[in-house]
């Protein structure tokens, strides 16, 4: 109630990224006060019994996660963590450090419940997300979403991706290969047969050379087919890997409330939010169809209640992860959907 009566409309006067910029500030800022004097714990995380899940041999003490793309470089985690979240995941982090698109680039779509945005992989590189999670606490779990430099062509991204890999393996709990993001040109097309089974062969021989390997994820878009979705998942479990996380954002428009002239202003970028909850829930539906028990999924997009997201577990998920959901029902998301959860069970 505080959040969204209070601190969202505040936030809201301010042009999206200023507000994500303030917002962080905060969240480190609570991050560097000891656990134990986390006093709005009391208020906001109450955390139901029995909601508990082991996924790829990671125990998570519940299952809503934080998506990527709020704390690109690590720098909230322990803050964000003291909000209930079951697990967070940082990036999507590049080798190199880059500023991303140009400004402004971050747009907010009220009546639906949405965001639009090209941020492109902003970051300050994966050496300085490594010095951010040397202390990290062991009992959050964290994942590692890795991604190529804009400037890297495809076909020399396997280097970039195996160099986060590398120099994060000892510091995160899971990695998701991140191919499917629509702000980063030519990115969606590792997504086609051959280069995504050369990456993922490439992610697992490496994987491999480590006495415990850490799973391994990749994050599909929306907008392919449901035949490619299928080729993909086939390649998935032929190649070993751990699990899909469904979904990225939409290059999609479709059924928007907003003004269709305000939207086409805003020009091209990533959607998110409510309007990408149906077929999120379809591709989860689909994925777990056609790969049985043989990948885990995490689900994300759309979330914005706890039915939303009970829907996605009865849909085959494993575990979710909230982004837009979070920004505009704040901190009391997480513990509603714990809740729905718990009932439902």
């Amino acid at each position: 109630m505080l959040y969204k009566y209070i601190l969202r409309p505040i936030l809201f006067l301010l042009p999206p990224e200023t507000a994500h910029h303030v917002s962080m500030f905060f969240l480190r800022l609570a991050g560097s006060i000891p656990p134990k004097m986390w006093i709005w714990k009391h208020f906001i995380f109450n955390q139901p019994q029995g909601i508990s899940k082991t996924v790829c041999g990671i125990e998570f003490k519940n299952p809503v996660g934080l998506a990527a793309g709020l704390d690109k470089d690590a720098i909230a985690y322990k803050g964000l963590a003291g909000l209930g979240f079951g697990f967070i995941e940082v990036g999507t982090v590049t080798p190199l450090g880059q500023p991303g698109n140009e400004k402004p680039r971050l747009f907010r779509l009220k009546q639906d419940q949405a965001l639009i945005n090209r941020m492109g992989f902003n970051n300050n590189g994966v050496e300085a997300m490594r010095e951010k999670l040397k202390n990290r606490p062991s009992d959050i779990i964290i994942g590692g979403n890795i991604g190529k430099n804009k400037s890297t062509p495809n076909e020399l991204a396997v280097n970039d991706y195996l160099k986060c890999f590398k120099t994060l393996f000892d510091l995160v709990d899971y990695f998701v290969i991140n191919i499917s993001s629509p702000n980063t040109p030519g990115l969606r097309d590792l997504q086609q047969i051959e280069p995504i089974r050369t990456l993922f062969k490439a992610m697992v021989a490496e994987n491999e050379h480590y006495q415990t390997p850490k799973p391994l994820f990749v994050k599909l878009a929306p907008d392919m087919s449901n035949d490619q979705l299928n080729a993909i998942v086939d390649i998935a479990v032929e190649e070993r890997i751990h699990g899909i996380i469904a979904s990225n954002t939409t290059i999609s428009r479709t059924g928007l409330k907003t003004n269709p002239e305000f939207v086409e202003s805003i020009g091209q970028g990533g959607l998110s939010g409510k309007p990408l909850s149906s077929r999120s829930t379809e591709v989860v539906r689909l994925i777990r169809q056609r790969a049985g028990n043989k990948l885990a999924i995490i689900a994300s997009g759309g979330i914005c209640s706890g039915q939303d997201a009970l829907d996605k577990l009865e849909a085959g998920a494993d575990l979710v992860q909230i982004y837009t959901g979070f920004i505009y029902e704040g901190p009391g998301l997480i513990k509603q959907i714990n809740k729905k959860i718990a009932q439902s069970a």
